[in-house]
């Protein structure tokens, strides 16, 4: 029997859950080898249907399917009292042109969710998990000589760290994080009464939307070098990417180092 999770697990995985309902899920997870299976499963899914090669349709075929839509919109799109196919479709060929545009509808109906949306929703996710009690640093300090070293040992990159107290966002610490199959680096900033959240993790080719937003939190990535950097947080768009030119300039500064 199917476990009564199934179809919110599928939602997790299409990044469509807010935050709070993923935080159950990720935990409903982590007890569940059947939900965790049924995962697996819509990962080699949605893999193997990216590698499959792109073909465009003929022209002709295309033509006639411009036709057919034209007719049926001048016609007020009728009622068909049962659907059946189109006449084109009934020549030679046909199945197979059939069968293209329904793998090609599959393919549409699967990667149609943005293929970064998982990750974003992994982003909201950690970073509702970090306001929790206790979880918002695993070391606490304002120094980046301090904080910075400590993502040596404990994540798999090494961010851009520096406190930037005298334009309003005080270094608070960081934590190690582990999502898209890496254990990330947390650094955490305090601007006002609002908690920032910046996640970095190496890229992985994956286009990320620069700025978007997502159950009530504002996400804004970019890149430095070969790391991918995801600031998240409720405060306002200025408030974000403004950090954002901060830790770009300081990632070019050490680099130059």
């Amino acid at each position: 029997m199917q476990c009564a999770e199934a179809l919110r697990v599928q939602a997790l995985f299409d990044g469509e859950l807010e935050a709070l309902s993923a935080v159950e899920v990720e935990r409903h997870l982590e007890h569940c080898p059947e939900c965790r299976a049924l995962t697996e499963e819509l990962a080699r899914t949605r893999a193997r249907l990216r590698a499959a090669p792109l073909e465009r349709a003929p022209p002709e075929l295309r033509r006639r399917i411009g036709r057919l839509l034209d007719a049926e919109a001048g016609a007020g799109a009728p009622r068909r009292a049962a659907w059946r196919l189109p006449p084109f479709w009934q020549g030679a060929g046909a199945g197979a042109a059939l069968s293209a545009a329904c793998a090609a509808a599959l393919a549409w109906l699967v990667l149609a969710p943005a293929a970064s949306a998982p990750l974003l929703g992994e982003l909201v996710g950690a970073h509702v998990r970090s306001l929790m009690p206790s979880h918002l640093t695993d070391v606490i300090s304002t120094d980046r000589h301090t904080v910075k070293p400590w993502f040596a040992g404990h994540a798999d990159v090494s961010p851009a760290v520096a406190d930037f107290a005298p334009q309003g966002y005080k270094l608070v610490g960081g934590r190690a994080d582990y999502f898209n199959g890496q254990r990330a680096a947390a650094t955490v900033y305090e601007h006002g009464a609002h908690i920032i959240n910046v996640f970095t993790f190496r890229a992985d080719g994956r286009a990320l939307p620069a700025l978007r937003s997502r159950d009530g939190y504002h996400i804004a990535c970019w890149t430095a070098a070969d790391l991918q950097y995801c600031a998240v947080s409720d405060a306002g768009w200025d408030e974000l990417q403004q950090l954002e030119r901060l830790l770009r300039e300081l990632s070019r500064a050490d680099a130059r180092d």
